[in-house]
């Protein structure tokens, strides 16, 4: 009897598993694969470079802004509704993206792309939580989860080269066959249990506002600067955004973001590491991209392989890293994950700027390893250190910690490299930064308990 029990219980946790890796897969893709077709797209569509930044910042504008919101959505509704509803919205979203007549149209389907995106985010890893609750199981599905990432991250700039050679269009209609894929095994997985608690609407207004303002202000920044009046005026908005919401998160009944999280040092740490092991691995590619195009004189597509072996070394490890994890200690995996990026960046720093292509190539790999060394244990920890009726809300700050972290990288990173007579300095500067943001990271990691879930 206990044979037949288990069979469900199982085929339901892998359905759950693959939904969540599809939706993971979406996601990521669609933040890296548009990067190389812009300037097939302005070609086509017209447009500025102003609009054509918003095609890229508009996604991460809205996946930010809402990720808080969408992770306390996920414990109220269910992650299985919220992911189901989010990669429904994905994929029209995509469709409207790749019939968008004009740049416009392109940029506000990017947007709700964008809103989709942060409903799917926590409500997968919420997904996780639920369907594993064994922690030495889930640690091992979520390191089958980061595949979807490191697949996508790996692909992303090589498929949007390739397809951008056809029709630039194609990066966005693959993404109804692989979101109807998603919805289908999602069908086979277990309902989702839910928080019966009323919406905490004031707190859901002002972490909206603060998070759009933040993130707002770090792409306008990249652009303008940071003496730029709006850019001054969004972060005043969200200072004063975020002090109203955590107010409000202490004083109201049922808040959107429980404040006893923050009290966990797990939690706590996570959010660090999540923050600057971000600004490298979403740094490095910004950063390295326009040096190797506008520099070296690369091609989009020879950029994209370029970055391969970055990317493959993620798609590699990955499956390995809850293995890793189990022999080593998460904490050791993570220490050692953000020491490896510093050390890679720092010896791209020193190097000669006439150094041959594959010998960066080759360097970036340093790097591509924080991917599976830091970021499926340190998901697993913050899992294990929460509630599972809470998993979704956690996710959400988590998630939250690692989109400032990119959206400010890319902001300063880009103020950094404005000027052509100082590009190169720039570009050694800003991988100055990101080494010291993952040493001070990992130093912070030291303190993470041994023993998983502690707090």
């Amino acid at each position: 009897m206990s044979t037949a029990l288990a069979s469900p219980t199982t085929t339901r946790s892998r359905s759950t598993l693959v939904a969540a890796i599809i939706g993971f897969f979406l996601i990521t893709l669609d933040a890296v694969v548009v990067n190389v077709t812009l300037p097939t797209i302005r070609a086509d569509l017209g447009g500025g470079i102003a609009g054509l930044q918003w095609v890229v910042d508009g996604y991460t504008l809205m996946f930010a802004a809402l990720l808080l919101t969408a992770g306390s959505l996920a414990d109220r509704v269910g992650a299985r509704t919220a992911f189901g509803s989010g990669v429904v919205l994905f994929v029209v979203a995509s469709v409207g993206c790749g019939l968008a007549p004009n740049l416009a149209v392109l940029v506000a389907a990017r947007f709700v792309q964008g809103a989709a995106a942060a409903a799917i985010m926590p409500a997968s890893m919420a997904l996780i939580r639920q369907g594993y609750p064994d922690p030495r199981e889930r640690g091992r599905a979520i390191g089958i989860w980061a595949m979807g990432g490191a697949v996508a991250s790996s692909a992303g700039p090589v498929v949007g080269g390739l397809l951008n050679q056809i029709d630039w269009r194609l990066i966005f209609f693959i993404n109804a066959p692989a979101g109807i894929a998603a919805l289908l095994v999602l069908a086979r997985t277990a309902s989702s249990t839910t928080r019966a608690v009323p919406f905490d609407v004031p707190g859901q207004v002002t972490g909206v506002i603060a998070m759009g303002a933040v993130t707002f202000g770090a792409i306008e920044a990249g652009s303008r600067g940071f003496d730029a009046p709006p850019v001054i005026g969004a972060f005043i908005v969200a200072v004063v955004a975020a002090v109203a919401f955590w107010l409000l998160q202490k004083n109201v009944p049922h808040p959107m973001l429980p404040l006893t999280l923050l009290h966990s040092r797990t939690v706590r740490i996570t959010l660090v590491c999540g923050f600057a092991f971000m600004v490298g691995y979403y740094g490095l590619p910004f950063v390295m991209s326009l040096f190797l195009q506008q520099h070296r004189g690369l091609t989009a597509l020879q950029t994209g392989v370029a970055f391969g072996p970055m990317m493959l070394i993620g798609l590699v490890v990955t499956p390995f890293s809850a293995r890793l994890a189990e022999r080593f200690g998460r904490r050791t995996l993570i220490v050692a994950g953000l020491a490896v990026m510093a050390v890679g960046l720092v010896t791209i720093v020193v190097l000669s700027s006439s150094t041959p292509v594959w010998s960066i190539a080759l360097l970036m790999i340093l790097v591509g390893l924080g991917g599976p060394l830091v970021a499926p244990p340190a998901t697993a920890l913050l899992l294990d250190a929460v509630p599972a009726d809470l998993s979704g809300v956690a996710s959400g700050v988590f998630n939250t910690s690692r989109q400032i972290g990119g959206a400010l990288a890319i902001a300063v990173f880009g103020g950094l490299l404005a000027q052509p007579d100082t590009f190169v300095r720039g570009v050694r500067v800003s991988l100055v930064i990101a080494a010291v943001a993952a040493c001070l990271a990992g130093a912070v990691a030291l303190r993470l308990p041994r023993v998983s879930g502690s707090s």
